[in-house]
């Protein structure tokens, strides 16, 4: 069974009403979405496997490097004496490190481990500072990093006063991403609600119309039956565009198209495709989400002014991959430095640590 995908042909010569017009362009919005989606479900694995093969070890030759700098700053630090000024800047190179390898996938379980005492050492020097601040006594607990703590505070013969506005636009920016993602849970709840109301409320009228035990001429009652198993089959799968072009067919099969739909048609037409329109954009959001690999680039996708297109990811992934091989070259070069104490020095005498 087929049928057109907008109000009738016969309609359309008659002059629509405006909201007709609105209810028409948001059915053509909606099928090509359906088409999107298609195409985007087709493409996901496909990009995902590529991204697997040729981003994945890139990024684990690149953690890896940075795992050594992390290292080797570390050791350095409580070997070798530093200027107040030196030590600051080796502290907050650190920081940076270990908050970029934390949440490492590709790193060892050893790595893992070294990342993580040398992440819960700046944390506690954090509250460390923030309780001098507020002049109350730090509770540190007994822990290995405690140790370098304590050597690395009488190191510095002075308190470092970490930057607590860095500390706050992160905490800021955490809230700021949670509030976004629960907005965005919110509205997807009360499209997924809106879209199983109007599904049932749609199924229920087509079926009363349309129910073949009431027709009496057989031809049409083997039509009905056809367009009921249709129904029923979409009201299964919970697929509401289908079922609402079912339901104008329906209505134009009786004759109402001659007089339009009423006002209170339309708007619950139209409250139910915006859901259905809704749910299918969180789809495609969905999938989009999955095939960006960093926090970066989804920060990317989020401001891009244009949605973003198949063929997009494809040349996403290859400039990624550049970009990576070129950050690995350039990290490679700043190991040799980091690896030499006169190429340490060096790097922090020019600021460019």
């Amino acid at each position: 069974m087929s049928f057109d995908l907008k109000l009738s042909v016969q309609q359309e010569s008659q002059n629509l009403s405006p909201q007709q017009k609105k209810l028409n362009r948001l059915i053509e919005q909606i099928e090509q979405q359906k088409i999107q989606l298609a195409a985007w479900q087709k493409a996901q694995a496909e990009i995902q496997q590529q991204a697997r093969k040729t981003l994945v070890p890139i990024y684990t030759e690149l953690h890896d490097i940075l795992f050594q700098q992390l290292e080797q700053l570390w050791n350095s630090l409580q070997r070798y004496d530093f200027s107040k000024a030196d030590i600051a800047q080796l502290d907050d190179k650190i920081q940076n490190l270990a908050a970029i390898l934390k949440s490492s996938q590709v790193l060892s379980e050893q790595q893992k481990l070294k990342v993580a005492q040398i992440d819960h050492f700046y944390q506690q020097h954090a509250e460390h500072t923030q309780a001098k601040k507020h002049k109350k006594k730090p509770t540190i607990e007994s822990h290995d990093p405690t140790e370098t703590y304590d050597q690395h505070l009488n190191h510095e013969q002075a308190e470092v006063d970490l930057d607590g506005y860095e500390y706050d636009t992160q905490q800021y920016e955490v809230e700021r991403e949670q509030h976004r993602l629960n907005r965005q849970k919110q509205k997807r709840e009360q499209a997924q609600k809106m879209a199983e109301q109007s599904l049932k409320t749609v199924y229920l009228k087509i079926a009363s119309i349309i129910h073949p035990d009431r027709e009496k001429d057989e031809s049409k009652k083997i039509e009905k039956t056809e367009m009921l198993q249709h129904a029923n089959a979409a009201y299964e799968k919970q697929d509401l565009f289908y079922l609402l072009k079912l339901q104008i067919q329906v209505e134009q099969n009786r004759g109402e198209a001659q007089k339009g739909l009423s006002n209170e048609q339309l708007k619950f037409y139209k409250l139910a495709l915006d859901a259905q329109k809704q749910q299918l954009d969180s789809q495609i959001d969905d999938i989009i989400e999955s095939l960006n690999w960093t926090k970066q680039e989804k920060s990317k996708v989020k401001n891009f002014s244009n949605p973003l297109q198949i063929t997009d990811m494809y040349k996403k992934l290859e400039a990624d991959c550049a970009e990576l091989k070129q950050q690995v070259k350039w990290e490679k070069e700043g190991l040799k430095y980091i690896s030499r104490v006169k190429g340490l020095e060096m790097l922090l005498e020019n600021g460019a640590l």
